[in-house]
């Protein structure tokens, strides 16, 4: 297989997965009569154009060659996942929401998969709030933040409470070893198990149970920066957890925001019964902490 340009860089274990099945040949960025004369000499290769949708777009109309694809094809058929460009590439397709058949099935999703583990997670939820008035007997059981939904619209999000209001340190963000985090808190965030009051937005309407992560509104406003098509996200209802969420790692840098983004769109974009029934067995394998599928 052979890359040409370098538009996108392949992350560590994606180079190892493309080694283990095909020798990789990395080229670096040449003229349109260069990368046309490469094609012309290796007919039986699998060759990727990783290069400017505009210059990509030149070759494509000069060729026919069955084994010539996409950057973002590959990243497509590969791993799935969406290329995401910076916002210095202009180019971006307009993703579209979920159809009315597909929000019908989504919502009987919700109610069976978050009604039945309502059901089975309430004797913990019922002994979490417990341990929270416990140990930090001063503030409420639940903390709501105000997290971007659909088309955009701020919702209040429901969690338990995790953090001690009673000390001096205060901070939006949470650091590592943070003093406000209470024990039982600490157990909480590491099993997920804050996450639970939000089956509340899931049954309001408001969340899926799958679908792209629900973020703060005042981060939405950063990654809107850099990434200026990042609200096509919120064509749909974010979920509780999602094909971002279980195939790339907990991250908080623009690199991270980015993979996950490519993630996100490509959920929205192939979303099917089969892909969410993918979703849903990889989220109880990592909460299983074995690995996806």
């Amino acid at each position: 297989m052979i890359v040409i340009g370098n538009k996108y860089c392949f992350l560590e274990h994606e180079k190892n997965i493309i080694e283990k099945k095909e020798r990789l040949k990395k080229q670096i960025f040449y003229s349109e009569e260069e990368v046309l004369e490469i094609i012309k000499q290796n007919p039986d290769e699998t060759i990727i154009l990783n290069t400017p949708y505009q210059f990509t777009q030149k070759i494509l109309s000069q060729i026919d060659h069955p084994n010539v694809i996409t950057i973002e094809e590959y990243l497509e058929k590969e791993f799935q996942k969406y290329y995401v460009p910076f916002k210095s590439e202009k180019y971006f397709p307009v993703m579209k929401p979920y159809t009315k058949f597909q929000y019908l099935q989504k919502r009987i999703i919700d109610f069976l998969t978050g009604g039945t583990l309502f059901i089975l997670a309430f004797p913990i939820m019922a002994y979490s709030a417990f341990r929270i008035k416990k140990e930090s007997p001063d503030g409420p059981i639940f903390f709501t933040q105000y997290r971007i939904g659909k088309d955009g619209k701020p919702f209040k999000c429901y969690k338990f409470r995790s953090m001690r209001t009673d000390v001096e340190f205060f901070s939006h963000y949470t650091q590592d070893n943070d003093p406000r985090i209470f024990p039982w808190g600490a157990f909480m965030r590491k099993t997920r198990i804050d996450e639970l009051p939000q089956l509340i937005n899931v049954f309001k309407g408001e969340m899926h149970m799958i679908g792209p992560r629900a973020e703060w509104d005042e981060l939405v406003k950063e990654y809107e920066k850099t990434f200026p098509f990042y609200h096509e996200r919120h064509k749909v209802a974010p979920g509780i957890t999602g094909w971002a969420q279980v195939n790339y790692p907990y991250g908080r840098n623009i690199e991270d925001t980015r993979q996950k983004l490519m993630y996100d769109f490509y959920y929205i974009k192939h979303w099917n019964l089969a892909l969410e029934i993918k979703t849903i067995i990889k989220t109880i394998l990592v909460m299983l902490g074995r690995k996806g599928l």
